[in-house]
């Protein structure tokens, strides 16, 4: 067995866990913050038989596109007039994956 962790834009949360749920994988879903950013994502916790691991990464795939955004990030100008609000493109969104061997696996 394995314990699929993928740390997912907010934005791709509801359709990813129901795409999942469809499926027929149970998923627990945690509320969690990008360090970068400092962005909202949602980290999902999937238990899966390894034989299903391909087929819950290709949900994942589908599900969690990589996208740009603008943002803003301060720029110091001089010491004078402080700092400066500038406009910067981002890439956003995708997936980051961790697959965990799990040596025990019970439900109560």
């Amino acid at each position: 067995m394995k314990l699929v962790v993928a740390i997912i834009h907010d934005e791709d949360a509801h359709e990813l866990i129901l795409a999942l749920n469809e499926a027929k994988f149970g998923v627990t879903k945690l509320a969690s913050t990008g360090g970068f950013l400092r962005a909202g994502n949602t980290t999902v916790l999937i238990g899966v038989e390894v034989a299903q691991l391909d087929h819950v990464l290709a949900i994942i795939k589908d599900n969690c596109k990589v996208r740009k955004e603008i943002t803003t990030s301060a720029a110091m100008m001089s010491e004078a007039s402080g700092f400066m609000s500038m406009p910067m493109e981002v890439t956003v969104g995708g997936a980051t994956v961790f697959i965990l061997d799990v040596s025990q696996y019970l439900k109560f």
